[in-house]
């Protein structure tokens, strides 16, 4: 039964790698969509921090952390990544066993709709100096935050929320200005309604 407006796990794209979460997925398919090498570069980058900040209680050496994630992000790609990347991830493809699973710690979330990851973000932000580091990890933070409140149908007025939810959740360490700053659609997902400024008259 398809409900309209009902997202069900079973209706959604399989996981590559579940331990990771559907969000990693999502944002690394994201980044197989950017249009130059040096924005997937710098994206794979990030998500490659956020999978180390999730993974940082498993312990190892830090090179076979380093590979390992690599690896993970290649076969979560589907090998359609198209970086440079900093190890030989020629064996990647033999992930087939079930990893271990993570030392995730479980913790309530005001939110369901944003989930860990993204209040792990929120977070880093809040102790980031300015600069393009930050800046970037802000630019990845709210898009995720749009493409979360578009799953979960969280109304029309999404960018509005974004910057109201960012600024909340960093403490206002993070004012993001709407007027300026512009959000990635896909073709197949434009700007709702409420986000254009124009709303369409009742039938």
């Amino acid at each position: 039964m398809n409900i309209q407006g009902m997202d069900y796990n079973t209706q959604r794209e399989r996981l590559l790698m579940s331990e990771y979460g559907r969000e990693i997925q999502q944002m690394v398919d994201y980044a197989i969509g950017l249009p130059t090498k040096e924005e997937r570069q710098r994206c794979a980058e990030k998500i490659i921090e956020t999978m180390a900040h999730m993974v940082q209680q498993q312990g190892g050496a830090k090179e076979e952390l380093t590979q390992k994630l690599w690896d993970h992000l290649a076969f979560i790609s589907r090998f359609q990544l198209d970086i440079d990347y900093p190890v030989d991830i020629s064996n990647a493809n033999s992930i087939s066993t079930k990893p271990d699973p993570l030392g995730y710690p479980m913790k309530d979330i005001p939110v369901r709709h944003y989930g860990q990851m993204l209040f792990d973000m929120f977070e880093k932000l809040k102790t980031m100096p300015e600069g393009e580091e930050r800046d970037e990890l802000v630019r990845l933070t709210a898009n995720q935050m749009n493409r979360n409140l578009q799953l979960w149908g969280q109304g029309s007025n999404n960018e509005e929320k974004v910057a109201s939810d960012l600024a909340r959740f960093t403490d206002g360490k993070i004012q993001l200005d709407i007027d300026t700053f512009v959000f990635d659609y896909t073709s197949d997902k434009q700007p709702s309604q409420g986000d254009t400024g124009k709303k369409r008259k009742r039938k």
